[in-house]
């Protein structure tokens, strides 16, 4: 196990959509080093198999640990469906840390009659979201919106995009105003927050990225591993397209990210 301030913490997602729970680890642990790696090569995992997204979540964390990380953030939802139970017992020695849809706290909300779950369709499927709905959701109505493709757009880079502003018309516009909340189970969505309200209507919108960040500080702290106040923070992105404008990229929306997390 790595001792305090030595080795990192590996977060990873199937591409970009992670950048918005490294933005909330950031906020929360300023004295960190991260090292994110984004899958943009096989995005999006969410029309994978079960067994292709364990193969590869089991490739990177491998890599991430074998480079030194003292802790791993598994940043996309379908993956931490599908591997963290599997990464918890190959790792046992070092916090594995996932995220799920905010249904929480959507449901402990002032208004909550209504929520709108937008997630990819293999997120909504597996037991782990139907788990989470089945002891949350009873206060609801819970509405499943399989955004098909979505994440797929979000991949190229253009968060502002009109074919994102019309899948989100077919896909949400049926509940314009009538719905109190939307939980993004997606860590792709929050990069689109200011579409999905324009669609849905100025509604709180839930997301696990900053859950995750808080999360990972108590598993830090409880193990002893937190980053001491007098370490600068840093960050490495990394990505399976290793391409000048991929790297661009990521910064850019690393960037949007970082404005969204304390919203």
């Amino acid at each position: 196990m790595a001792e305090q301030g030595t080795g990192f913490v590996g977060v990873f997602d199937s591409g970009v959509g992670g950048l918005t729970v490294l933005g909330c680890l950031m906020d929360e642990l300023p004295h960190e080093r991260f090292v994110f790696f984004g899958d943009s090569a096989r995005a999006p995992y969410g029309d994978k198999s079960f067994e292709e997204v364990l193969a590869l979540s089991r490739r990177i964390a491998s890599s991430l640990v074998d480079e030194g990380a003292k802790a791993l953030v598994i940043a996309c939802n379908t993956a931490t469906s599908v591997a963290a139970p599997t990464l918890r017992s190959e790792y046992p020695d070092i916090p594995v840390i996932g995220v799920e849809p905010a249904l929480k706290p959507a449901t402990l909300a002032p208004r909550h009659r209504r929520i709108l779950v937008m997630a990819t369709a293999a997120t909504l499927r597996l037991g782990k979201f139907q788990r989470l709905e089945d002891r949350w959701g009873a206060r609801s109505e819970v509405i499943e919106v399989p955004c098909v493709g979505l994440a797929d757009l979000i991949e190229q880079g253009d968060p502002a995009s009109p074919k994102i502003r019309e899948l989100l018309e077919r896909q949400l516009g049926p509940w314009r105003g009538k719905a109190d909340s939307v939980v993004l189970g997606c860590t792709h969505y929050p990069l689109i927050r200011d579409q999905i309200r324009e669609v849905v209507g100025d509604v709180p919108l839930f997301d696990g990225g900053r859950g995750a960040a808080r999360e990972t500080r108590r598993r830090l702290e409880a193990a002893g591993l937190l980053a001491p106040s007098s370490q600068a923070g840093s960050v490495e992105l990394r990505s399976s397209i290793d391409t000048p404008e991929e790297h661009d990229l990521y910064r850019r929306l690393l960037a949007l990210a970082q404005e969204g997390a304390g919203r």
